[in-house]
């Protein structure tokens, strides 16, 4: 076993069976200290026992991370439990620290791998309420004057803001407009002078009630020049790559949320009877429950293989990373809302043994807002389309196989060396091209013939795309066209995991990616196909099977709690 798998055990034994109404890191805990607008304060010691936040500190500095598929799957453990808890007290220091990561000093990066080491707090204070996702658009600003320069302004709904031992700004140093303008700061707090600076009231929400949402407003404190991130004006830069690592990470940990809306839902259909029979049995519960435990493999499938590709295909992070984003966001919000309607008036529900589904479905919603908003994904993605279309999509050639399995060797992750652009590369969409050189089964070929053929479609619906009709400000229908190229991108990444999955393993069968390609063929218009009745069956036999053995419904299908 290798050390990650170990350190997955420790910490599902760390943090105990979430069903266990007397664990202090378990659901019933969760669900009163979300009541008090707060994490759980056992699970918060468990985590700060186990040394969480060195997961995301490199193990060149003394830390654990060394892939980014092992961090995700890692912190599922903590996001199944409690999404606040996973956001509020680790993965929101990922955020900040990983532009240090990319961009900083080695005394930078030294500086952020001991506090977080030492179990204190890193924020990121990029957004500002007036500009949305609209981050090159920052008044904040980080003035030179003589022998440094002189912070001013206003960050708004930032995670962790005011309990930070240190902050990346995110601030204008160029009045003018222009890819330039920006340059991200790290700064320690003890370093700022608090008379200049005061912390606005926190910011409360629906959802993720225990993150701690904070505003700040500095006038001209003064910090050092070294200070900045890499050198004046290459914020925006630093924000392209280090954004690839975390729009591919935390959709791909908020997986787990799915995962545990399914598990409470079994736990109340498996034990009712209506009309008669036993609700597991009835067909629109059985169709939900198989729909929910298909867009659960596809939607860790998709974030498995991107978040390899930062290791494999360092070129096309800046499109994979977006199409995460959106893709995961959409469906993960379907399942949950899909789930609900099974759930009944138990759905509704604050207390008793089922109260953590109202949470999950809440805690939920900032999937498709938070970090970058699902509108804008599509268009960090659409300008490259017209490149990617003229340059790769006709070509047909297999993905390395290091994508798509779990254990494979992987290159170092080198964050800096990130593309900005994918430059017309694109290996993962065209292995789709190649796949059909082989040997198919007769039920998956007629799907990937389908999905092959919307790729060409896309290919020339994007190849004819004009400067013009690329910003903000497109066309419905060409923004559709990047949710399109979504699909293609999680087609292909489910077909390798099940081209490569062991021999005997579920995910080796066909009648999971007949499922996943069949909701994939309406799943951006929101009205996703139902899984075809001939492998309805077989799913939640599956399904049932991993619920007796307390197994992720996931990829890994590992040993839960």
């Amino acid at each position: 076993m290798s050390d990650i798998h170990a350190r997955m055990e420790a910490l599902e034994e760390r943090l105990g069976d979430p069903f266990d109404p007397a664990n202090p890191a378990g659901f019933a805990a969760v669900v009163a200290a979300d009541e008090r607008e707060e994490v759980p304060a056992g699970g918060a010691t468990a985590l700060d026992e186990f040394g969480i936040l060195a997961e995301f500190v490199p193990e060149a500095l003394g830390g654990r991370l060394e892939r980014v598929d092992h961090l995700v799957e890692l912190m599922r453990s903590v996001y199944r439990r409690d999404p606040s808890l996973g956001l509020g007290h680790c993965s929101s220091s990922l955020l900040g620290a990983v532009n240090v990561w990319t961009s900083g000093s080695p005394e930078q990066r030294r500086d952020a791998a001991d506090l977080l080491l030492a179990g204190s707090k890193i924020s990121c204070a990029f957004h500002e309420l007036a500009h949305g996702n609209d981050i090159g658009s920052v008044e904040f600003a980080a003035t030179p004057t003589d022998g440094g320069l002189l912070l001013s302004g206003r960050k708004e709904s930032i995670t962790n803001l005011d309990r930070a031992d240190a902050v990346v700004f995110l601030a204008r140093t160029d009045p003018a407009a222009g890819p330039r303008a920006c340059s991200q700061l790290f700064v320690q707090v003890k370093n700022l002078d608090p008379g200049r600076v005061q912390f606005l009231p926190r910011f409360r929400s629906v959802g993720m009630r225990g993150v701690r949402l904070g505003g700040i407003t500095v006038d001209d404190c003064p910090v050092d020049t070294d200070a900045l991130l890499g050198t004046a004006g290459t914020g925006m830069e630093t924000v392209a790559r280090a954004f690839q690592l975390t729009r591919v990470a935390l959709p791909g940990m908020s997986t787990a949320m799915l995962d545990t809306a399914l598990r409470v839902t079994l736990h109340h259909v498996r034990r009712r009877r209506l009309y008669g029979k036993d609700v597991a049995a009835i067909p629109m519960v059985r169709t939900t429950l198989a729909n929910a435990f298909a867009d659960q493999l596809l939607c860790e499938a998709f974030a498995s293989v991107a978040a390899r590709s930062l290791h494999v295909l360092p070129d096309s992070g800046s499109v994979y990373a977006p199409a995460v984003k959106f893709l995961l966001a959409g469906t993960l919000l379907d399942a949950l809302e899909q789930l609900s309607l099974v759930m009944g008036s138990e759905f509704y529900r604050r207390d008793g043994e089922h109260a953590v589904f109202q949470k999950m479905a809440r805690d939920i919603k900032p999937v498709g807002f938070g970090h970058i908003a699902r509108a804008a994904c599509l268009s960090a993605m659409l300008p490259q389309l017209p490149v990617l279309a003229r340059r790769s999509w006709r070509d047909a050639a297999p993905a390395p196989a290091s994508l798509f399995v779990a254990d494979a060797e992987l290159p170092p992750l080198d964050l800096a060396g990130l593309r900005i652009v994918a430059g017309g590369r694109d290996g993962l969409a065209t292995a789709l091209n190649a796949v059909l050189d082989d040997d198919v089964p007769a039920p998956l070929r007629p799907l990937i013939e389908t999905h092959v053929r919307r790729l060409a479609t896309l290919t020339e619906a994007c190849a004819g795309l004009k400067p013009r009709d690329l910003s903000i400000a497109a066309e419905v229908e060409v923004r559709e066209l990047a949710a399109t190229y979504t699909t293609v991108l999680a087609a292909s990444a489910c077909v390798g995991v099940w081209r490569n999955a062991p021999a005997g393993d579920f995910l080796s069968r066909p009648e999971w990616l007949v499922a996943v390609l069949t909701r994939l063929l309406g799943i951006t218009s929101g009205r996703p196909d139902d899984v075809p009745s001939e492998v309805e069956g077989a799913l939640v036999e599956e399904l049932l099977d991993r619920d007796d053995r307390t197994v992720s419904f996931g990829l890994s299908a590992r040993r839960y709690r």
